[in-house]
């Protein structure tokens, strides 16, 4: 099954010609995605984890509307619920932008969205067979390449460990390839977390967290625990796309987390956060075309646990938005010079803050709370909110505010930006495509 994601991806890049203009509407969408958003979305999805008590304690996927001026401004207008809670995490959009795959990182099942019409989606499919098919748990990471999805898992079925793999799936949810995260013959141990690709570098970079065992745990009882602490992930692997073979496992220690390219066309770097060790890593090659990882910040005081999560790096590969889970604060860092990225500025979002996701223009980033759902804080520190807010470059100044738990939702989590297809918003597949090979 092999060759046929490494024609999938050879043929990616033979119609990139080589080179990344990437222009979309998130910075941290997969540069396979089409039609995309160059100007103002007009809705946000966001997905959702259930919690008992709150409305039909149900996973939801939940659309707000943020077009400027509309009636509905700021509101949720669409929530489908799909049934019990099963750990509700990440999403992504196919590279056709027609569908958004969601997944469930405790009941493993895998959900299809529908969003042609992005105001009312619809729920279009369900797999439910993963751990059958593969002896992978914990979908997280979807990841589009032309009429792919890779599907990076967390865990394994036999053991509950973070030794895992990726799976290849076909545009319409079937199987292609199946490739096991490196080991103890390539120095790695095995565990993942996200994926980014850089199709002019030929690469794709994998980072690493924890197993089924662990984020399962409540996160009080787990940091007490010294056996179980010592199993996250302290590596990222450089894949060759093509082949989607493992070339080198590269040394991060600390659980890196999200991986983000230099949307710049030509830069050969991504960064990622490492959530145990507080501090910014940069993958690049270095003077002999080796690619090698490298400390260059710290993300605050690493000795009171800040717990780097979701990070953004804007279009212009200047800035990186870093959230910080434990403090509830968003930091914004000068990366001009990426071997030495500086703190310039931070704003307290809440007593908790997981995801961020900024506009393409940089002039719009959200942020919603959650992070899994025994790892959030308890009591009245446990906010559940999305925010929505402005920034003009030297502060972010509040635009509207959902109350997850007083909207009867549940546990804000993964973001999502679409619009109508026929929008001035959206470019076309052959208008983006173009570009590319421009």
């Amino acid at each position: 099954m092999k060759s046929v994601i490494a024609s999938a991806g050879l043929a990616a890049l033979l119609l990139a010609g080589g080179t990344w203009d990437a222009r979309a509407d998130e910075t941290c969408n997969s540069p396979f995605t089409a039609a995309l958003i160059k100007g103002q979305e007009e809705f946000l999805h966001v997905w959702t984890l259930g919690m008992k008590g709150v409305g039909d304690e149900s996973d939801k996927f939940v659309t707000i509307d943020v077009i400027p001026g509309s009636p509905n401004y700021g509101k949720v207008i669409n929530s489908i619920s799909v049934g019990g809670r099963g750990e509700a995490h990440h999403s992504g959009f196919t590279d056709d932008r027609r569908y958004l795959w969601a997944g469930r990182l405790d009941d493993n099942k895998i959900f299809i969205f529908d969003i042609q019409d992005p105001a009312n989606p619809k729920l279009h499919k369900t797999i439910s067979d993963l751990p059958e098919r593969t002896g992978y748990v914990g979908p997280h990471t979807f990841y589009a390449m032309p009429g792919r999805m890779i599907v990076q898992a967390l865990s394994n079925a036999k053991d509950h460990s973070g030794v895992t793999g990726i799976i290849v799936y076909s545009n319409q949810g079937e199987i292609v390839s199946v490739h096991p995260m490196p080991t103890d013959k390539m120095g790695g141990d095995g565990y993942a977390y996200d994926v980014g690709i850089n199709p002019g570098q030929n690469v794709m970079l994998t980072s690493s967290f924890t197993g089924w065992t662990n984020y399962m745990m409540d996160l009080g009882t787990l940091v007490k625990d010294a056996e179980a602490m010592k199993k996250f992930g302290n590596t990222m692997v450089v894949w060759d796309v093509k082949s989607m073979e493992p070339k080198k496992v590269l040394s991060v220690p600390g659980a890196p987390l999200e991986i983000r390219w230099s949307l710049k066309p030509g830069d050969d770097w991504a960064l990622t956060s490492t959530a145990l060790t507080s501090k910014i890593w940069l993958i690049r090659k270095d003077a002999n075309g080796e690619w090698q990882s490298k400390a260059v910040a710290d993300v605050g005081d690493a000795s009171k646990i800040p717990l780097p999560v979701d990070i953004s790096i804007t279009a212009d590969a200047k800035h990186l938005w870093v959230n910080t889970f434990m403090d509830g604060t968003t930091r914004l860092f000068d990366i001009s010079n990426v071997e030495a990225p500086k703190e310039v500025y931070s704003k307290k979002i809440g007593n908790q803050v997981n995801m961020v996701s900024q506009s393409w223009d940089g002039k719009r980033v959200y942020f919603t709370t959650s992070l899994l759902a025994n790892w959030d804080k308890k009591g009245d520190e446990n906010d559940q909110f999305l925010k929505a807010y402005d920034w003009d470059g030297k502060d972010l100044k509040l635009r509207f505010e959902i109350d997850f738990i007083k909207e009867k939702l549940g546990r804000a989590h993964h973001m999502k930006f679409s619009a109508r297809p026929n929008s001035k918003a959206i470019g076309s597949t052959l208008e983006v495509y173009r570009s590319l090979l421009n």
